[in-house]
């Protein structure tokens, strides 16, 4: 090679030296979207029309595609008629918070005709997550994917697949979202308004009206294997879900992969995702089933008082062929009735991190910070000039340590940040206020109202955090919590039935290879265990993705300081961020 190429390439070679140098992500490479919410029409269920909330138009919105290490610029332009936020849900976002977007937790919403950039830093997390609205309602038609594949130069811990297939499972809802939202929150009901289908990928399905023309279908070669992302982006509905004829493969769940686990279905909470290998092994000669459902069934372990929206979702898997054949009506096969909690525990109990060489589980042995958190329906009182339908005439709540969570008008992290007084306060308790049968029916009435407040917990910097939920039935109707922590995951240690035994029951905790969630589902009348360090400076939500219960106030912030080092202290604020 010539010296003057030579000289020419020297720009690339100090280039690679200095991201290496500086521990920049060599390879790595920065995305730009523009996410623009706007009103568009949508039909489903016949001739059910209506205005719905979108990006860019598309229900659901646009997959944001990129490499572990990325970055990803995202612009939210807001042309809708409400304000709004979004939420990279499942990114750990380290030392920026500011671009999070719980509504009044890490910033106020963006108001029409305004917009903000917003950053996703894609770290350690691998393989699949979502972004979704993080105000009111909007989630249930604001909503999409977040793919994220192998650096360059690494693959996956398993063959890689032919193709990929992600099916986000979701809900619709003929009413009005907005008038869905003010349901909840003004008569504070049991009973919340139905969604009318679940979907998988905003398609009802073949068993729904006038939906059999839209049903989705991934089309699939006999011998080969085919990656399924999985995403519950439901409002209110855990599912099992499974393909008819083939059995699954869960490989990876929240971007963290897992021991490969064979099942035959899975079972997922709202907030969660899953990577799954399908093998594409039935269809063998022409005279075989070549179509097969994808199905997306209810599990609820809810009393009778709450009803759910119990419709089967349906996709289609179909085999490619090379000859003409008449349209065949899919293989259906049933997935565990909608109430089997034996399924569910099953399934959930089989999950375990790929703890390997390359993918070590790192759970921290010492604990600094113990909590038992109970998750709970209550009551308020019903205020004067509202028609409450709660329980003899209250509107019903949500808590954590019977605390239940309000949002502030100033964003928490603003108040944090600036040292704003009145905003939050820093008293959420490590337990509840008092101790009893949590799992009994027959409740404490003493624990049973609550007030609204803003109570937050603050961690010192690299603290081991374990925290214990515990379902209770203060208020009966209560069922799995979908738990969901920004700006970390969490080892899953544990879980049971039954009120937690702080002597007996942390002798079953898994500490070798527990699964690494952002969003676990606490048992009915059961308890679960997770273990975090708390190095992530800033403001992070924890919530119940119920979005009932997360209105209601099963939430609560933890505020993890600054560090000592440069690299464990929180960014400053955009200059850009929306105001109050």
């Amino acid at each position: 090679m010539s010296f003057s190429k030579l000289f020419s390439l020297w720009p690339i070679v100090v280039g690679l030296m200095l991201c290496c140098l500086f521990f920049i992500p060599c390879g790595a490479k920065i995305h730009h979207h523009t996410f623009v919410i706007q009103e568009a029409t949508y039909t489903r269920l016949c001739n059910n029309t209506k205005s719905i909330l979108t990006i860019n138009g598309s229900y659901p919105g646009p997959t944001i595609s990129a490499r572990k290490g990325d970055t990803v610029y995202v612009k939210v332009i807001n042309r809708g008629n409400k304000n709004i936020t979004i939420h990279w849900h499942g990114i750990d976002q380290p030392r920026d918070p500011w671009s999070d977007g719980p509504e009044y937790i890490t910033q106020c919403p963006i108001q029409p005709r305004a917009n903000y950039t917003q950053r996703i830093q894609l770290t350690d997390e691998e393989g699949t997550l979502w972004w979704h609205a993080h105000s009111e309602f909007e989630r249930a038609t604001v909503h999409g994917a977040i793919v994220i594949h192998p650096k360059l130069g690494t693959t996956f811990p398993f063959p890689k697949p032919h193709k990929e297939f992600t099916l986000i499972l979701g809900e619709w809802f003929n009413k009005n979202i907005t008038d869905v939202y003010q349901s909840v929150v003004g008569n504070g009901s049991v009973q919340s308004d139905l969604s009318d289908a679940n979907t998988i990928n905003g398609q009802p399905g073949d068993f729904m009206p006038c939906s059999a023309n839209e049903t989705f279908k991934a089309q699939v070669e006999q011998g080969k294997m085919y990656l399924l992302r999985v995403i519950n982006a439901a409002m209110e509905n855990t599912f099992f879900f499974g393909v008819s004829g083939h059995n699954v493969t869960v490989v990876g769940t929240d971007a963290s992969y897992t021991k490969p686990y064979m099942n035959k279905y899975i079972m997922i909470t709202p907030g969660q995702t899953m990577d799954l290998l399908l093998q594409a092994n039935q269809f063998k000669n022409s005279s075989s089933p070549f179509r097969y459902y994808m199905i997306a069934a209810l599990y609820s372990d809810e009393s009778s008082q709450a009803l759910k929206d119990s419709n089967e979702a349906v996709a289609i898997l179909e085999y490619k062929t090379n000859y003409f054949s008449p349209s065949i009506r899919p293989v259906f096969t049933s997935l565990p009735k909608e109430n089997d909690t034996i399924a569910s525990a099953a399934f959930t109990i089989g999950l375990r991190s790929l703890a390997s060489s390359d993918d070590p589980a790192v759970v921290t042995k010492a604990v600094d910070v113990k909590m038992y958190i109970t998750l709970s329906l209550n009551e308020q009182l019903c205020p004067k000039g509202y028609t409450c339908t709660g329980l003899n005439g209250s509107r019903l709540a949500a808590s954590m340590n019977n605390a239940s969570f309000q949002n502030p008008k100033i964003a928490v992290l603003d108040a944090y940040y600036n040292s704003i007084a009145g905003v939050y306060t820093t008293e959420f308790p490590d337990q509840p206020p008092l101790f009893f049968n949590f799992t009994d029916a027959q409740y404490q009435e003493n624990a049973k109202f609550v007030d609204k407040s803003t109570k937050v917990k603050v961690l010192k910097y690299n603290t081991t955090v374990e925290i214990v939920f515990q379902g209770t039935n203060i208020v009966d109707g209560q069922g799995t919590h979908p738990i969901h922590l920004h700006g970390h995951r969490f080892y899953v240690i544990g879980r049971g039935t039954g009120n937690f035994d702080n002597t007996t029951d942390p002798l079953s905790y898994n500490l070798f290879d527990p699964p690494h969630q952002n969003t676990l589902g606490v048992p009915k009348n059961g308890w679960a265990t997770i273990r975090f360090r708390a190095a992530n400076p800033g403001v992070w939500f924890m919530h119940c993705h119920f979005e009932r219960h997360n209105i209601w106030g099963m939430d609560t912030v933890f505020i993890t300081k600054n560090g000592n080092s440069t690299e464990a202290k929180m960014l400053p604020p955009p200059d850009d961020r929306p105001p109050c």
